[in-house]
């Protein structure tokens, strides 16, 4: 059985259970009204709830192929929402569905893949009837903030891992695996970018327009929600930014390295190359060289290449290049 819970709230308290083959009459006043959450529903569950609920054949039909993308869509005197979940499991972002179905006196959230259930949001709600009396909108602001919240989380773990990575690029050179993993995340947080964005526009179109089941007090809270959803939106922003630097950062210190051992090399090769020249005159088997009788011509030829390395040497160090 894939319902989680089914209960019946009166003036914002759990009154009983219920099941979902059964049908509740609740007063016009919004002091009465039925939650159920279930979670990867059977097609028999969802015609059932059809049936007693007067769910509009396209929204069940979206409910169970769970790949929508975050919408707001009105059918008669209720409200059809979706809205994307999402978890972190090491460096990939995984996604899950929840559709909620809002009429005057029920509220049905059906999850697909979520890694987070709804007890502790009822619970929480639950332990507030001053709050959970406003009615089903109430709840739906609810579920929405609940499932924004769980962004933050996923956007926070990558960005500590983003600036371990950065901290390390000052130590020694990224890997091949390092600079997968960074255009692994990269392409991760793009994707959710690209969730955000409809999640603002559910958010908005709750606070903007005029939808059934949706009154102007409660509007305020689905505020909160899109503000929620674009400081999420804020972070993934900067957080592109700091993946992008740390690779370009990453480049930039391996070229700066690359370039002062090239510099060390041409200098020791410029220090080598005197000797070598040296030696490589007199190396040359002429019969008749001047140089080969003189007396101290080996000590003056060592000195000569003594003093002229060290002042190589004392040159390029004064400009860094050892």
């Amino acid at each position: 059985m894939t319902v989680v819970a089914a209960y019946l709230y009166r003036h914002g308290k759990r009154v009983r259970a219920v099941s979902i083959d059964e049908k509740v009459d609740c007063p016009a006043d919004k002091s009465e009204f039925v939650w159920i959450g279930i979670c990867d529903p059977t097609d028999d569950e969802m015609q059932t709830l059809q049936e007693q609920y007067g769910l509009h054949p396209l929204a069940i039909e979206d409910a169970v192929n769970a790949r929508q993308l975050p919408k707001v869509d009105v059918y008669g005197d209720q409200l059809f929402v979706v809205a994307r979940t999402a978890h972190l499991d090491g460096d990939t972002i995984d996604y899950g569905e929840t559709a909620i179905f809002v009429g005057h006196s029920h509220i049905i959230s059906v999850r697909h893949g979520s890694a987070r259930s709804h007890k502790a949001l009822r619970d929480q709600l639950e332990a507030a009837p001053t709050l959970l009396v406003h009615g089903v909108d109430y709840v739906l602001h609810a579920i929405l903030d609940y499932i924004v919240d769980g962004y933050l989380p996923i956007v926070e773990a990558i960005e500590d891992s983003v600036l371990t990575m950065e901290q390390r690029t000052l130590d020694a050179f990224l890997g091949r695996d390092d600079i997968t993993r960074i255009f692994t995340l990269r392409r991760h947080v793009t994707k959710f970018q690209r969730v955000l964005g409809p999640m603002a526009e559910v958010s908005g179109k709750l606070v903007r327009l005029d939808l059934p089941c949706i009154d102007v007090d409660s509007k305020p809270y689905f505020s909160d929600v899109l503000d929620h959803v674009r400081r999420v939106q804020t972070m993934v922003d900067g957080l592109l930014q700091v993946l992008t630097s740390v690779f370009e950062f990453s480049n930039l210190l391996e070229q700066q390295r690359t370039g002062a051992i090239t510099r060390q090399l041409a200098a020791w090769a410029a220090i080598l190359a005197v000797p070598t020249a040296i030696a490589g005159i007199y190396g040359m088997n002429f019969e008749h060289m001047p140089e080969l009788k003189t007396r101290y011509g080996y000590f003056v030829v060592l000195a000569v290449i003594a003093a002229v390395c060290t002042a190589l040497y004392i040159r390029f160090k004064r400009v860094k290049w050892l």
